[in-house]
């Protein structure tokens, strides 16, 4: 028998059989680290330092402190991570709050995805909470902000931090909320490149009372997304059980970064985890923020005096769980020593180098 050549119609009939019968690359990862239960602290470093790196009006306990004050622990009724600012002492000018912030021993490489269930976060006049992550080397290991916020607003943010040269471009993303585009540490006195949640259940009260939620970060090679789910709308594949996750299931992302505006390899190294919560300082201190939603002057009518202004100043976390891509691993393992997750004020001198290095 002889075959003829199949024509140019043939030819494109099977190939677009083909891509409509042929499922998409599904974008699996392992779960590869949980931190939940009764061991959710064993492996991290607590910062035991005063705030220098935001300027803030808080000291940051050691982990034996966060035990013994009951500022991070693990409720025994509930199993869930407790993480809060200290709210029965009296402090007197010109003291600080002790308060809370930890990272992860281990970093995690590009490739990885972290999903954290939370019930409560903190909020409240001075309050700044923050759940992102950043390499060591920051700025030029960059930082991925998943939920931060300050005072009494009502919406999470995220964005990204980087060296100069990073954007946010083509965003696939469901929020329209868009504060920047530039993530350089040197435009903006570093806002970075900020993506707001349109949800009011993505923060403060409103988030509590909605019973909370998961967050999703996926740090792949294609860029950075965030996925925020209220908890009546957590799909079952992120239950607390599962051992994998596809993020291809997951729908449209609240906040996107792709890598054709910012190259995950040229701005991004491996990254700690980190939990913290500061008062006043460079963010939710300034007075044009802090006015916004706050009465009187941040540090003295808030910071100062019995601590109940911050009974709601608290993370409370069932599970924080890491995955890698599958058929990789991305865990970068680090030592158990509590050492401090950064040197004195590199954050913000290096923000001044940087401006220096422009002008000079």
């Amino acid at each position: 028998m002889i075959f003829s050549a199949p024509s140019e119609l043939t030819l494109l009939v099977v190939a677009v059989l083909a891509a409509v019968t042929l499922p998409a690359a599904a974008d699996t990862y392992d779960m590869v680290k949980e931190y939940a239960g009764s061991t959710f602290f064993d492996d991290w470093q607590f910062y035991d330092h005063f705030d220098n790196l935001t300027n803030g009006d808080a000291v940051f306990v050691s982990a034996s402190q966060g035990l013994s004050q009951r500022l991070a622990y693990v409720d025994t009724t509930t199993n869930h991570a407790i993480m809060k600012v200290d709210n029965t002492s009296t402090v007197n000018f010109p003291d600080k709050r002790n308060t809370v912030r930890l990272q992860t021993n281990d970093r995690y490489s590009v490739g990885s995805v972290w999903t954290v269930d939370m019930l409560h976060v903190p909020y409240g006049c001075s309050v700044w909470p923050a759940f992102w992550s950043h390499s060591p080397d920051w700025p030029t290991g960059g930082e991925i902000d998943t939920f931060e916020g300050v005072n009494q607003v009502t919406n999470n943010q995220m964005g990204l931090h980087t060296n100069d040269g990073c954007k946010q471009v083509s965003a696939n993303q469901s929020s329209t909320l868009v504060n920047s585009t530039d993530c350089s540490n040197l435009v903006n006195s570093n806002q970075g490149c900020i993506t707001t949640d349109p949800s009011t259940k993505s923060y403060g009260a409103d988030f509590a009372n909605s019973g909370g939620g998961v967050w999703v970060t996926e740090y792949a090679q294609s860029g950075i997304s965030i996925w925020f789910f209220p908890r009546a709308n957590v799909p079952s594949t992120l239950s607390s059980n599962a051992s994998t996750i596809d993020t291809s299931t997951l729908g449209i992302p609240v906040g996107n970064w792709p890598a054709t505006g910012c190259n995950m390899d040229s701005f991004f190294n491996p990254q700690n985890i980190i939990f913290d919560i500061t008062l006043c300082g460079d963010f939710a201190g300034a007075v044009n923020i802090f006015s916004q939603t706050c009465p009187g002057v941040c540090y003295n009518d808030h910071v100062l005096g019995n601590g109940s202004n911050f009974a709601t100043a608290y993370f409370e976390v069932a599970s924080m769980r890491v995955f890698s891509k599958t058929g990789t691993n991305t865990v970068v393992k680090g030592s158990n020593a509590a050492s401090s997750p950064l040197p004195p004020s590199l954050r913000w001198s290096a923000i001044l180098l940087g401006a220096w290095l422009l002008l000079a």
